[in-house]
């Protein structure tokens, strides 16, 4: 399926803007946590229905992507299709997730959230994420990707 023109245009705003506030700091391991933004409703639920459902496991996880949505994990290939996340993530629950906003959009039925996660409400960040949202024909958002990575940068092995 192809991904509407609305939502290319979203993603590539988010990360260009993403990407120019990294450039003009290289060294981020310092910087100042950026704030949090309130979002509406039905965006909020989106993350507050993901922090439940990773407590559950895969399968329950899955259930709040698009039938046909992604996974892109670091370090990994992309998973495609909610079984295939469930298989991903696994039975056992993910133990305890925050999730927080720092920016978002949505134009019609497409949308985005940039956040920060953590294991604790209020601790730092541990990592980012971007979703891309999708609104159903029942007026729900569904998650179509979820990007996320750590925010320490990996550590290099000696040859």
């Amino acid at each position: 399926m192809k991904l509407p023109q609305t939502l290319c245009a979203l993603v590539m705003s988010a990360i260009i803007s993403v990407s120019l506030g990294a450039q003009a700091r290289p060294d981020t391991a310092a910087a100042a946590p950026l704030p949090s933004v309130e979002l509406p409703p039905d965006l909020a639920r989106v993350l507050t229905d993901y922090e439940t459902e990773w407590r559950r496991g895969g399968a329950a996880v899955a259930q709040l992507f698009s039938e046909d949505g992604f996974v892109l994990s670091g370090g990994r290939p992309p998973v495609r299709g909610r079984a295939a996340i469930a298989a991903h993530y696994g039975s056992g629950g993910g133990g305890p997730l925050s999730l927080r906003a720092l920016a978002y959009a949505t134009d019609g039925s497409v949308g985005y959230i940039i956040g920060g996660y953590t294991t604790e409400r209020g601790a730092p960040d541990m990592g980012k994420f971007t979703l891309t949202l999708r609104k159903g024909a029942n007026g729900r958002w569904m998650i179509f990707s979820d990007m996320d990575n750590l925010n320490r940068r990996p550590q290099m092995r000696a040859p």
